[in-house]
């Protein structure tokens, strides 16, 4: 028999904002450094891991496969291992890493465009403390 979630949660829809909510996890895989770079990446296309770790740069081995592996339990990436030699493993996401990555995609775009007013900010933060 399956649990769901609001039988976990007494009743109550989720809501991030309570300390024990399970929409906190999501959250935190979905919004880490990684965890955005990969779901934005992978918005292109299917990566191999080793095409995956050159795109998202400055990740190594053991993050992008921890990263990987978090994102596909919670069914943002789909891992399909094909019986070939050498062994091939595609990457991809899931409708709901998509939609997931959509949401993300648009976070890091923003911040890329409004990264001269948060330096200005800095700056002028700094400014005003020395």
């Amino acid at each position: 028999m399956t649990v769901s979630i609001l039988d976990e949660l007494g009743g109550r829809r989720p809501d991030v904002n309570r300390q024990n909510c399970p929409s906190r996890l999501v959250l935190e895989h979905v919004t880490s450094r990684w965890g955005v770079l990969v779901l934005a990446v992978l918005m292109e296309r299917s990566y191999r891991f080793s095409e995956l770790r050159r795109a998202v740069g400055g990740v190594s081995e053991k993050m992008l496969a921890q990263t990987l592996q978090t994102l596909e339990r919670d069914g943002f990436v789909d891992r399909d291992a094909k019986p070939v030699i050498p062994p091939r493993v595609d990457y991809a996401l899931t409708p709901l890493g998509r939609e997931a990555a959509g949401q993300v995609r648009a976070l890091a775009r923003w911040s890329e465009q409004r990264l001269d007013a948060v330096e200005a900010a800095r700056a002028a933060y700094d400014e005003a403390r020395s």
